[in-house]
C-alpha cells in the first residue's frame, strides 16, 4: 500500500444564504452571514459564495424569489456545490420546494446548529438532550422525506400507501421524543442530587456567547484541562471544577455557549443543563472584546438567560481577549463621528461601561493580562456571599 497517503475526508462544498428586511439590514445580514461561515467551517464544509436578497414579503413557497432562486440554482449547477445553508429557518414547504430545485442538499441555520451539536455530544446526557432536539425538528418535516411516495392525481390503489407510512413514521417520531423526555427527567433527578451533594459551597458559573473564551478561563482559574477550541461550540456539558482563590474555595461551572438564533428546541432541551447557571451565586458573563458585534452578544446571553429564567444571580461581565482588540483610529481633519470600530480600549472603559465599571473587568485569558486582578474581583465577591452564608467561619479570611 503506497505511504503518505491523504485520507482525510474533502470537506463539502457550501454556499451561504441571507435575507435582507425589515428586521435585518444589508450590513447586519453581513455580519450574520460571517457567523455563519464560522458554523459552517464548524462542521466541516468550505463556504464559497454568498447570496442575499432584499425581500420585503417573504416568499411562502421559496422565501427568496424566483429570480434570485434561478441564479442560485446555476451557480450550484456550475460549481459542484454540495450544500446550500439558508440563515433563516425555512418552513417544510420551502425547505421541499428548494430542494427540488436545487438538487442538492439544503439546510437552515437550526438544522446546521444541531448537526454540530450532534457532533460535538460527548456523554449520554449532551446526546439525549441533542437527539430530542433534532426528533422535534424532524417531526413537521416527515412529509417531505416520504416524497418518493407521493400519491398521484388520482387512480385505484394510489391513494394509501404513502400517507399511512408517514403516519406510522410520526408515530414512531412522537414516541421516540416522549421516550427521551422520559430519560431526561431520570438523568436530571440524578443531576439535581449530584448538586444537591455539592452541599451549600458558593457557586459561580461562566456564560457567554460561543467563542468568547470561557473554557479557557476555567482552564486559568482551575488548572484544569477542560477542552478549548477555536470553534464554535467547543463546550456543550457542564463542567463543573473545584476552584480555591488564596483560602476560600468555591465550586466554578463551564457551560454552553449562547448564539443568535439558537434553536427554541435545543434551549429547552438543554435547561437541565443550564440548570448548573440558574442556581449559581454569581455569573460571570464573559464578552469577546474584540468582536465588533460584542454589544449584540451581550444582549443575545442576557435574553437567553431570561429565557431560562436566571434573574436572582450577581452578574459580572468579564471582557476577554483584551490582546486581540483592534480599533480604527481617525486622522485628525475627519470630522465625521465616531463608529464603535473608532473608540480605543481606554475609551471604551469611559463610556456605556463606566457605568458599570464595578461589575465589569478587561483581561486576556490567553496571555494572562490583568489575571490577578480578576482573581481579587473574584475572591472580594464570593467572600462577601461566604460571610453572609458562613457566619461562623471569618476564621478563613
Amino acid at each position: 500500500m503506497p505511504k503518505n497517503i491523504d485520507t482525510a475526508p474533502i470537506p463539502e462544498v457550501a454556499v451561504l444564504v441571507g435575507v435582507i428586511n425589515q428586521e435585518q439590514d444589508s450590513k447586519q445580514v453581513q455580519e450574520y452571514l460571517d457567523e455563519l461561515a464560522f458554523l459552517v467551517k464548524t462542521a466541516g464544509a468550505n463556504p464559497i459564495k454568498r447570496f442575499t436578497q432584499k425581500v420585503n414579503i417573504p416568499n411562502a413557497r421559496t422565501l427568496i424569489g424566483e429570480g434570485k432562486l434561478e441564479e442560485l440554482e446555476y451557480f450550484v449547477k456550475d460549481n459542484d456545490v454540495d450544500l446550500v445553508v439558508f440563515d433563516d429557518d425555512l418552513t417544510p414547504t420551502q425547505h421541499r420546494n428548494i430542494e427540488k430545485v436545487l438538487k442538492c442538499k439544503l439546510v437552515d441555520r437550526t438544522n446546521l446548529i444541531l448537526d454540530i451539536f450532534a457532533k460535538r455530544a460527548q456523554t449520554a446526557h449532551a446526546k439525549t438532550q441533542v437527539e430530542l432536539a433534532q426528533y422535534e425538528y424532524l417531526l413537521p418535516r416527515l412529509a417531505g422525506m416520504w416524497t418518493h411516495l407521493e400519491r398521484q392525481r388520482g387512480g385505484i390503489g394510489m391513494r394509501g400507501p404513502g400517507e399511512r407510512e408517514i403516519e406510522t413514521d410520526r408515530r414512531i417520531v412522537r414516541d421516540k421524543i416522549a421516550l427521551l423526555k422520559e430519560h431526561l427527567k431520570k438523568i436530571d433527578k440524578q443531576m439535581a442530587t449530584q448538586r444537591k451533594n455539592r452541599g451549600k459551597m458558593i457557586r459561580v458559573a461562566l456564560v457567554g456567547y460561543t467563542n468568547v473564551g470561557k473554557s479557557t478561563i476555567m482552564n486559568m482559574l482551575s488548572k484544569s484541562d477542560v477542552f478549548a477550541e477555536n470553534k464554535l461550540f467547543a463546550t456543550l456539558d457542564t463542567t463543573v471544577r473545584k476552584v480555591v482563590i488564596e483560602n476560600l474555595p468555591f465550586l466554578l461551572s463551564d457551560t454552553v455557549g449562547f448564539i443568535r438564533k439558537l434553536p427554541h428546541g435545543l434551549v429547552e432541551s438543554f435547561k437541565s443543563t443550564l440548570d448548573e447557571v440558574r442556581e449559581s451565586d454569581i455569573l460571570l458573563h464573559v464578552v469577546d472584546i474584540s468582536h465588533p458585534n460584542f454589544e449584540d452578544q451581550i444582549q443575545v446571553v442576557n435574553e437567553t438567560l431570561k429565557e431560562i429564567g436566571t434573574v436572582d444571580a450577581l452578574q459580572y461581565i468579564v471582557f476577554n481577549k483584551i490582546d486581540a482588540f483592534t480599533f480604527e483610529k481617525k486622522d485628525d481633519d475627519d470630522l465625521t463621528p465616531k463608529t464603535k470600530e473608532n473608540y480605543s480600549l481606554e475609551e471604551l472603559k469611559k463610556t456605556w461601561m463606566a457605568k458599570n465599571n464595578e461589575h465589569c473587568i478587561f483581561i486576556s485569558a490567553k496571555r494572562k493580562e490583568n489575571v490577578d486582578k480578576f482573581k481579587e474581583l473574584l475572591y472580594d465577591k464570593v467572600k462577601e456571599i461566604h460571610a453572609v452564608r458562613y457566619p461562623y467561619n471569618n476564621y478563613l479570611y
